[in-house]
């Protein structure tokens, strides 16, 4: 096939190309290269990150692909577990492509299914599971010649959260902030700054891992949320706000210990792109 499909679409701006490979077979293993030139803001499409729709029981990567599996990249080229934004986006596509109706979706992802539903407001929820707090203890951030301690919080995915007097504090987030102990993420971290605006209400910036800073981030908001409850001492079910520069969304924290994330989700272009358009 010379050409394929894409769309773009993007969830409180954290924007994603999508790559409808039903069975997987337009673009078998995708290739790192391919993601880097989509993502490229300048000789590409310009994206956070690259999200293939591929079928459930055609995709080879986890063993419950559920009704449809989001195979995420990073704009980097790199493998992610999980993105919260992304799979709102991934829903969206499918609604409007006529693959699902109004019954929950099952989205497969590298960090198990997750249960996504389509609200009448026109927002998107999704059950991203319970988080994890794995340590260790005593993580410190460093950023613009700052250093803050930091939460590790788990949400298939791996955060750091730290609080801080004023968002401008960490500078430039476009390279990735230090942290230590260096063993404390292998894999490397998505790293969230985090202030308090009032009651159940925060603000964030965050650099992911593998696509600098970005303009919002799922699994970070919930995070964040994780961190901003124990900080407050308090316990599900708390619901937080959480401002990100492209917009907000709202995370529950349910009493079984599951977090929902609620917010926008929407297509903004689509085309063929011609393989004789990437580089050699």
């Amino acid at each position: 096939m010379s050409t394929f499909p894409w769309l773009k679409g993007h969830g409180t701006e954290n924007d994603f190309v999508l790559l409808p490979d039903p069975d997987g077979s337009v673009h078998g293993e995708l290739d790192a290269s391919v993601v880097r030139f989509l993502c490229d803001r300048h000789a590409g499409l310009g994206a956070d990150g690259v999200l293939r729709v591929i079928e459930g029981s055609k995709q080879a990567y986890v063993e419950d692909g559920g009704d449809w599996f989001m195979d995420y990249r990073n704009a980097d080229g790199s493998i992610a577990e999980m993105c919260g934004n992304g799979v709102r986006v991934f829903v969206r596509y499918l609604a409007e492509a006529g693959l699902v109706g109004d019954k929950p979706v099952r989205v497969g992802t590298r960090a198990g299914v997750k249960e996504v539903v389509l609200n009448d407001d026109g927002t998107i929820t999704v059950d991203m599971g319970a988080p994890a707090l794995p340590g260790p203890a005593g993580i410190v951030v460093e950023a613009n010649g700052h250093q803050w301690p930091a939460l590790h919080v788990d949400m298939g995915n791996p955060h750091a959260v730290a609080f801080v007097d004023s968002l401008d504090e960490p500078g430039n987030l476009c390279d990735q902030p230090s942290w230590s102990p260096a063993n404390a993420f292998p894999h490397g971290v998505n790293i969230e700054f985090v202030v308090r605006k009032g009651p159940n209400e925060v603000a964030m910036r965050v650099h992911e891992r593998g696509s600098g800073e970005t303009r919002s981030c799922g699994t970070g908001t919930c995070a964040v949320a994780v961190a901003a409850t124990r900080a407050a001492h308090q316990a599900p079910p708390v619901t937080y706000s959480v401002v990100v520069p492209g917009g907000s969304v709202t995370v529950n924290w349910r009493e079984d210990n599951h977090l929902e994330l609620t917010g926008p989700a929407v297509i903004h272009a689509r085309g063929d792109f011609d393989r004789s358009w990437l580089p050699a």
